[in-house]
């Protein structure tokens, strides 16, 4: 680093310290993002290490999952939800990326996830994501493939019906609402592999049930797994 550089450097975090992305506060030497306290304290379900879990118990006769877990509970009003919600609505696209890291870095930890083979994003139809600008779930999923020391899938399954927010569709109306949703575009890169699905936020699984089941029509040996970023505990059946 040349003198000019860490000079500007160190003149940029005197006057505009980087901030924690959780609680706001300026971030100590050597913290990145996230400082040591909001770290520690994370609500972490540590469901990633137990291969029978409330996640799993979601999935159970809807379809068939290998693995499936939640990083986060899901906390309303929290310092984590204004981090999640500003990767998911506000293009703070690098923390999705480095939630993701973390979270593949305890997927690889845990050791239950060494035979996944590639991860695959929760596709976005092609008029939301140009809205939007960029696709959440897919930066998150380069985390955790990097985590995982995996490849990245973004090609082999894709949006084909434009759909409401779930977030603003009736819980009873949800499946019906991303029904017919998805579709394979190549049935070769997913024969016989091991896929972990990843998304964001997981409330009634809807939409990764219809994902799943659209995958496993075209490529009946396809092996699934999920790891959503975070859920609310009533979504667990834990309130």
């Amino acid at each position: 680093m040349s003198i000019l550089s860490k000079l500007y450097r160190d003149f940029r975090a005197l006057f505009f310290p980087p901030l924690c992305a959780v609680c706001g506060e300026p971030l100590a030497e050597g913290e990145e993002w996230l400082c040591t306290l909001c770290r520690a304290t994370a609500p972490l379900t540590n469901y990633e290490r137990e291969y029978y879990n409330p996640v799993v118990e979601k999935f159970a006769g809807l379809v068939p999952v290998e693995r499936a877990s939640v990083m986060l509970f899901f906390q309303q009003g929290s310092g984590w939800q204004r981090l999640i919600h500003g990767f998911k609505y506000h293009e703070a696209w690098r923390l999705a990326l480095e939630m993701g890291r973390w979270y593949g870095a305890r997927l690889k930890a845990s050791g239950l996830y060494e035979d996944v083979d590639l991860v695959i994003p929760m596709p976005l139809h092609p008029f939301k994501q140009l809205w939007r600008g960029y696709n959440q779930a897919s930066y998150l999923a380069e985390g955790v493939a990097e985590g995982l020391g995996v490849k990245v899938e973004r090609r082999a399954v894709r949006r084909v019906r434009y759909t409401s927010s779930q977030a603003q569709t009736p819980r009873r109306k949800r499946a019906e609402n991303v029904a017919g949703a998805f579709a394979v575009s190549d049935i070769e890169r997913l024969r016989g592999r091991h896929v972990l699905v990843v998304d964001d936020v997981l409330t009634t699984g809807s939409t990764i049930v219809a994902l799943i089941e659209a995958m496993q029509a075209e490529v009946p040996d396809l092996k699934v797994s999920v790891a959503a970023l975070a859920a609310p505990r009533r979504e667990l059946g834990l309130e």
